[in-house]
């Protein structure tokens, strides 16, 4: 991901979608482009036309925290995009390869024991951690259970994206699928200007762009956000419709992942559908081991 493209792109899209009316300028009549001009942009951020095209083209180089927060006051960035240009400077700076931490691919990455301890606790509600690549690194037997799709495809890898936009299931689960393939995709678009050189994130968006045409349209849109607390719906193949609200914590211990929690609203019929899920699981779990029991020795 070239980040001088990044930011071109980033740029633009945010100048394109906000209209003179919303900056407080007069429309006129005579306007060739979506959005405001540059020259409107950089009277707004007091700086000259020659310096924002240089930095609409990708220079970020350099350019001080006030220029940039004079940009994103102008663009009017909400926190989650303008923690994203900070990022898309970092980068450009060099300054990012020294505050990026340095990370284990998904592979080699396990969860701490104390960590596996943690999730299990966690008995009225699914609970995970993911990436930012939205990888399943660790998960509770509620949260195995609750995402009992995503797992039974071998082909989505635990990837809650490439599930989204590869596996038809995603279409039942997210009752609001179109909230929820826009999520994903900001959250990837988020780590990629967080991280633009995880080469695991390069793979999963060639391979969504290619296979996806929902997801290369909302690639393309350079939407980003943060994904901390809300409540989503949700159709699970054995209890049905559920709505839940979810907390996603930041994992001090290794930077970059994120530990969720879902929960239901007490004494709501979710909370008791979650109640049947765990038992579902449980029961699978129990099933699951009679057959190691039983089974024959190699």
């Amino acid at each position: 991901m070239d980040n001088h493209a990044e930011v071109r792109e980033f740029l633009t899209s945010r100048r394109a979608r906000i209209t003179p009316e919303q900056a407080g300028l007069p429309s006129g009549s005579r306007r060739r482009v979506p959005g405001l001009r540059r020259s409107e942009v950089a009277a707004l951020a007091d700086m000259s036309v020659e310096y924002y095209a240089k930095l609409e083209r990708g220079n970020l180089a350099g350019v001080s925290p006030a220029v940039l927060q004079a940009v994103a006051r102008a663009l009017q960035l909400d926190d989650a995009e303008r923690a994203h240009l900070l990022h898309l400077a970092q980068v450009a700076d060099g300054s990012d390869a020294l505050t990026r931490p340095r990370r284990r691919t998904t592979r080699q990455w396990t969860p701490h024991r104390s960590l596996q301890w943690t999730l299990d606790a966690v008995t009225a509600g699914p609970a995970f951690v993911r990436n930012g690549r939205m990888d399943i690194l660790a998960a509770n037997q509620l949260a195995r259970a609750f995402y009992a799709d995503v797992y039974a495809t071998p082909g989505n890898q635990a990837n809650l994206a490439r599930f989204n936009f590869l596996d038809p299931a995603s279409r039942r689960f997210h009752p609001d699928w179109d909230q929820a393939a826009d999520i994903a995709v900001a959250i990837l678009r988020t780590e990629a200007g967080r991280d633009p050189h995880d080469k695991g994130l390069h793979d999963l968006v060639g391979e969504l762009s290619t296979r996806s045409d929902d997801f290369r349209t909302r690639w393309g849109a350079h939407h980003v956000r943060h994904h901390g607390t809300g409540t989503k719906r949700f159709h699970h193949q054995a209890v049905g419709e559920l709505t839940l609200a979810y907390e996603g914590l930041e994992m001090a211990a290794v930077p970059g992942l994120t530990l969720t929690v879902y929960t239901a609203e007490p004494g709501s019929p979710s909370e008791e559908s979650l109640r049947l899920l765990a038992s579902w699981a449980a029961t699978r779990g129990e099933a699951a081991a009679s057959l190691r029991r039983t089974s024959p020795a190699d």
